[in-house]
């Protein structure tokens, strides 16, 4: 993809990101999206078929690069975002959240946080089943694997919601403290 494209997608994700924070995924069209971005309608579909492939590829966009950041070589990763990732997982993702990376929180918090929690926990998942070791010496013997992963993975979600509900008053490394305590 040449720069003008980029600039092009990351021009229409701002836009739809912003009116997501506004109003509900089902009331939002089309005209709205390129009006804001200052795309026309063309350019609009060569990139998105339909604006449920654009929330698709937002939420790619948004978490795949924390999510499957670790399978790239090299210690930076660059979509929307640019970051280092010398972390631990679960820390870097707090931190995205804190810095509102494409208001990251907000969309996660928002009337349309469903659609978002949901692409949002199966990448949280990955990371889980990825981690399982990390988690490994917490993990009651008569708890099945897949029982496991589920649970974990909802205590990671449920702090992130719980944090976001009260103002994310806590640091990124003293919520992951918080998460990891919790499993």
């Amino acid at each position: 993809m040449d720069r003008r494209q980029k600039k092009t997608r990351e021009s229409i994700f701002r836009a739809f990101i912003s009116l997501l924070s506004e109003k509900n995924f089902n009331k939002i069209t089309v005209d709205e999206i390129i009006q804001l971005a200052d795309v026309g309608r063309a350019t609009f579909y060569a990139h998105f078929e339909t604006k449920d492939f654009l929330l698709k590829d937002l939420c790619a966009e948004l978490f795949d690069h924390i999510f499957y950041a670790e399978n790239h070589s090299g210690h930076t990763h660059l979509n929307i975002f640019q970051c280092d990732i010398h972390d631990s997982v679960f820390l870097h993702l707090f931190k995205h959240v804190k810095e509102n990376d494409n208001n990251v929180g907000k969309l996660l918090s928002s009337n349309n946080n469903e659609i978002f929690l949901e692409y949002f926990k199966n990448g949280v998942r990955t990371l889980v089943i990825n981690h399982i070791s990390d988690f490994s010496d917490k993990k009651p013997s008569i708890v099945p694997e897949d029982f496991w992963i589920n649970h974990v993975t909802a205590i990671f979600i449920e702090t992130l919601r719980w944090w976001l509900k009260n103002g994310m008053k806590q640091s990124p490394e003293l919520i992951t403290e918080y998460f990891l305590q919790s499993v």
